[in-house]
């Protein structure tokens, strides 16, 4: 059984996740390909207004919108 230490310095976020290299690789080249799009102070309010709205059940389901606007 190899057992690896690694220092708390190099670990500066409470998780660490190993993978393999060919995966890691993979990653790099696919998150080369998105666009990463940071969000405005207003869609980040409306983003916490509508989770609000989801946790204390204020919201109408998809279905349920979709029977009414059959009707």
């Amino acid at each position: 059984m190899s057992i690896i230490i690694i220092p708390r310095q190099l670990v500066k976020e409470k998780e660490l996740v190993l993978i393999p290299k060919k995966e890691y690789d993979e990653l790099l080249s696919f998150k080369k390909l998105i666009k990463t799009v940071k969000s405005t102070a207003e869609e980040k309010r409306i983003i916490a207004q509508g989770r609000r709205a989801i946790k204390s059940g204020d919201f109408t389901r998809w279905e349920d919108l979709k029977k009414e606007m059959s009707l």
